[in-house]
């Protein structure tokens, strides 16, 4: 395990499914969570998760109520921008696998965190979210994955299923009618793009900047944010 930067200070330690170590690290008011020495998200990198959710949203802008699952808590970035774009009838699904992911939100990060989780539409479910995507048929409007570091990958292997032919078709028989898969990712990914066109989705790719500020971002200073669209 890295040693960490000068003013930085470990919160706490995790571990994932396979065995993997997140660790939980502060910095005055921000927050970085790290898998060994690799950053998986922060508290001052955190604008394209917003981005995620607010797209998708404005594309189902004439559904109502809708029913979207969100794959990975993470920080809760993707998930409060959904809360503020989607009407009070909306049900939110979120499926985290790590508890200490949750503890985490209300407990060192409550003051970040808003108490998203604890809003009414939110039903929180300690769980893999590809087991909620393979046992659903037509039940959501919308599917969030902002899982991983996107069809990439980096945290664990089993993920890579969510992003494979298996898991896009599961994920299309998930989704309504006209449903939207949006997916997170750290760059580019011509290839998942066209997986995505052949497994039946209509596909659009936004880039968006990591941080909030308004200087424009330099290309590997962007984040994508994939918006598939069901084909019927």
């Amino acid at each position: 395990m890295s040693a960490l930067n000068a003013g930085e200070h470990l919160v706490d330690t995790a571990f994932v499914p396979d065995g993997s170590r997140l660790r939980l690290v502060q910095s005055g008011t921000d927050f970085a969570i790290l898998l060994d020495d690799n950053e998986l998200m922060s508290t001052d990198f955190s604008a394209s998760e917003g981005v995620l959710a607010s797209a998708v949203c404005a594309e189902l802008a004439d559904r109502a109520p809708v029913h979207m699952l969100i794959g990975g808590y993470g920080m809760g970035f993707t998930l409060r921008a959904a809360l503020r774009a989607l009407g009070p009838d909306a049900e939110v699904t979120v499926a985290e696998i790590v508890p200490k992911i949750v503890e985490w939100a209300k407990g060192p990060m409550a003051a970040i965190t808003f108490g998203c989780l604890d809003d009414p539409r939110v039903q929180l479910v300690q769980e893999d979210v590809a087991l909620l995507i393979e046992s659903a048929r037509q039940g959501y409007d919308c599917i969030l994955l902002d899982v991983d570091n996107g069809p990439e990958g980096l945290t664990r292997r089993a993920n890579d299923w969510l992003y494979s032919a298996a898991g896009l078709a599961a994920a299309r028989s998930a989704l309504k009618d006209g449903g939207i898969l949006g997916i997170w990712s750290a760059s580019h990914d011509d290839r998942f793009a066209g997986t995505l066109a052949r497994s039946g989705f209509s596909v659009t790719v936004i880039e968006a900047d990591r941080g909030a500020d308004s200087c424009p971002a330099k290309p590997d200073e962007q984040h994508v944010i994939i918006m598939a669209t069901r084909r019927d």
